[in-house]
């Protein structure tokens, strides 16, 4: 394998890595478009994948957050049935001798919101963090059970 720098810049360590899935990109940074790098330090978890399920008996939402603490992430609830996750990974100290091969965990700010039903009891919200993995428990009310209205049409003609 040749250890020759890339000539495209970046922080990869050599021209073939056959582990990596970095794609050379001819155009990066032709246009003044931030680097990978600018991108995900703006967008950090921007792709912050949530689970939303609906039981019987509660909405329940469910956020991986590998390496944070509860102290770093907040759960909101504002007027109009909106929930709302946030949190923010601090960027690791950075000491000057060190040497970066790689970096891709992702620093910065998130924040998703959802708008919920009209069925939830938006004052009985629980959320836990368990192993990097938030649960937001939202509770429904009972279903009223109504009489199913039925409407007779005349029939013209």
């Amino acid at each position: 394998m040749s250890m020759i720098p890339s000539i495209f810049g970046g922080r990869r360590t050599n021209v073939f890595d056959p582990f990596s899935l970095d794609v050379w990109d001819p155009f990066d940074g032709l246009f003044n478009v931030p680097s990978n790098s600018d991108r995900s330090e703006a967008s950090v978890f921007a792709n912050t994948r949530i689970d939303w399920k609906e039981t019987p008996e509660a909405h329940v939402f469910k956020a991986d957050l590998p390496g944070l603490k509860k102290q770093e992430v907040k759960v909101e609830v504002e007027e109009g049935r909106i929930l709302q996750i946030s949190g923010e990974r601090s960027k690791e100290q950075e000491d000057k001798n060190d040497r970066w091969h790689r970096v891709e965990r992702s620093s910065g700010k998130f924040t998703r919101r959802f708008r919920l039903p009209e069925n939830v009891k938006m004052d009985q919200v629980k959320a836990t963090m368990e192993d990097g993995v938030l649960t937001v428990t939202v509770p429904k009310e009972e279903a009223k059970k109504k009489k199913p209205q039925v409407k007779s049409i005349d029939i013209s003609g």
